[in-house]
């Protein structure tokens, strides 16, 4: 049991470090994607149709790439951007490249969703295009962020798993080069565990996140 532990702790720890800078770049790489999506659109409060359909293309375009072979493709940026393209750091990389799309998509979604009403009624108080998304749209849409943020998190565990298939580290990597290739099924179980666990631990925190804002905002 101590050598299972002695491999699983640090493999639950790499997973936990690629999913969470993964999730924080994606954000950072979709959230304003996702934005410019929705307010470009025909009748928002930047219409622009033809900047609109391209980031419309280019978000279904960097969505339809299977990871697997996203990562293989971005193996020169990750040797450029962390100087290797082996382990848990350069898969944050494709990690990041992979759900940023998804992000966007899921902060359109969610924006989308925000009563026109508001929106109408804060263009005629006046209020400017930045008070309009950061007081109105990003707010009202909050609860469904959060939600779809949930998703990607989840999405990235599992696509962490994944990288472990070419050396990307984390859980899948030890339940793959232990259990699969060395026949160790006590060690396969308890990287699957471990798996589960981790996304039912973000579950639970989304869910009760979700439901604090709408308690304080009920």
């Amino acid at each position: 049991m101590d050598k299972i532990l002695a491999l699983l702790i640090p493999a639950f720890m790499e997973t936990l470090y690629m999913v969470f800078f993964a999730t924080i770049f994606s954000v950072v790489m979709g959230l304003p994607l996702g934005l410019l999506a929705v307010i470009t659109g025909r009748g928002h409060i930047m219409e622009m149709p033809k900047v609109n359909k391209v980031l419309d293309m280019l978000i279904n375009i960097f969505r339809s790439f299977p990871f697997i072979i996203l990562m293989i493709l971005v193996l020169p940026l990750s040797r450029v951007v962390v100087g290797t393209t082996i382990g848990s750091t350069a898969s944050i990389v494709p990690l990041s490249i992979s759900a940023a799309p998804f992000v966007a998509r899921i902060v359109e979604g969610a924006i989308k969703e925000v009563d026109r009403g508001l929106l109408e009624a804060s263009k005629s108080l006046g209020a400017s295009k930045r008070e309009i998304i950061f007081k109105v749209l990003l707010p009202e849409a909050m609860p469904s962020l959060i939600h779809g943020l949930i998703i990607t998190v989840i999405s990235l565990v599992g696509y962490s798993a994944m990288a472990g298939a070419i050396g990307g580290g984390g859980l899948g990597d030890l339940a793959i080069r232990y259990g699969y290739q060395r026949f160790r099924v006590d060690i396969m179980i308890a990287s699957v565990a471990s798996i589960i666990l981790v996304v039912q631990g973000i579950q639970f925190a989304g869910n009760k996140l979700v439901y604090n804002i709408n308690r304080k905002r009920g």
